[in-house]
């Protein structure tokens, strides 16, 4: 007997075993419907519940109801019931809590640009309020964290900037200054990767007039420009010799497409230039470059 249910199991063990994993899937099926249909009247009684309070006119109730919300972490319908109570809070003594987890609200949200602004209303409302401070640093939070890319246009980038910089003139002694330097930071190395990017797709497009209008001669002289703006606005920078380079070579091959009549002027200004690289970057791997260009235009200049 043993020897024929072994034998059997042999034979049958595949069948087995698919009749085993059938039951398991569509246990597994009823399992997720059910679990499906649970969430779904769940959320459907969220929903309803949700929908009954906006509706209500007891703005204390619907002020409570937010407060739960936002202990939830639920911040978008915490958002909802406070825009709609917030004005009726002002003048009372939950005007100033209100208004601050609105703004909290709207920032966990990822409302970036809704919170900045009710951040600041909120500053403008108590400049000496129980979240003044809190207020004041997440304007130039909220702006930070949707600060685009430094290809795209920067405006976010200086409201933060201002904003972080207004933070620390209001209060110089906040905890929470040290991190708002550290954004400026950033911040600022966005302005000069943007002003960077800018001064090579210059450079980049070099001869081609296609661009130019009449305040430039040509792409080599406004990547001139642009770097030289960028050192004056920003000394100290990281990319101190990458725009070095950048005006330095613009120089060279602008003396090298001028017309004969300022031709020489300017390879002494290129050579110039060059001298003046090498000695603030003696190490850098494009001073062969400088030398290289200091001997083609002597040849010019017969300097």
């Amino acid at each position: 007997m043993p020897i024929i249910l072994i034998f059997i199991k042999k034979l049958c063990f595949s069948r087995y075993k698919c009749v085993i994993l059938h039951v398991n899937f569509e246990y597994r099926m009823k399992k997720n419907v059910f679990l499906t249909l649970l969430a779904a009247a769940l959320c459907s009684g969220c929903a309803n519940e949700f929908n009954n309070i906006y509706k209500s006119n007891d703005v204390t109730y619907k002020y409570e109801c937010a407060k739960q919300y936002f202990a939830m972490g639920k911040f978008n319908q915490a958002a909802t019931l406070l825009q709609d109570v917030v004005i009726s809070q002002k003048g009372r003594s939950t005007g100033q809590e209100s208004l601050y987890m609105l703004a909290l609200a709207e920032y966990n949200n990822r409302d970036y640009e809704a919170a900045s602004q009710t951040f600041k209303k909120y500053f403008s409302s108590y400049p000496k309020g129980d979240y003044a401070e809190q207020a004041a640093f997440y304007i130039g939070q909220s702006l930070f964290e949707s600060v685009p890319e430094p290809r795209l246009d920067q405006t976010p980038t200086v409201g933060a900037i201002t904003a972080y910089q207004n933070f620390m003139d209001y209060f110089p002694d906040s905890p929470l200054r040290e991190t708002a330097q550290k954004r400026l930071f950033i911040l600022q190395d966005n302005l000069v990767q943007k002003e960077y990017l800018s001064a090579k797709l210059y450079y980049n497009l070099g001869g081609y007039f296609g661009n130019i209008n009449a305040n430039t001669e040509s792409n080599y002289e406004a990547c001139i420009i642009t770097a030289q703006n960028a050192l004056k606005a920003y000394p100290y920078t990281d990319k101190r010799e990458d725009f070095s380079v950048l005006i330095m070579k613009s120089k060279y091959y602008l003396a090298k497409n001028s017309s004969e009549e300022k031709k020489v002027e300017r390879y002494r200004d290129a050579e110039d230039e060059c001298y003046g690289f090498i000695t603030e970057f003696p190490e850098s791997k494009e001073v062969e470059t400088a030398q290289d260009f200091i001997e083609k235009c002597k040849k010019i200049t017969k300097d």
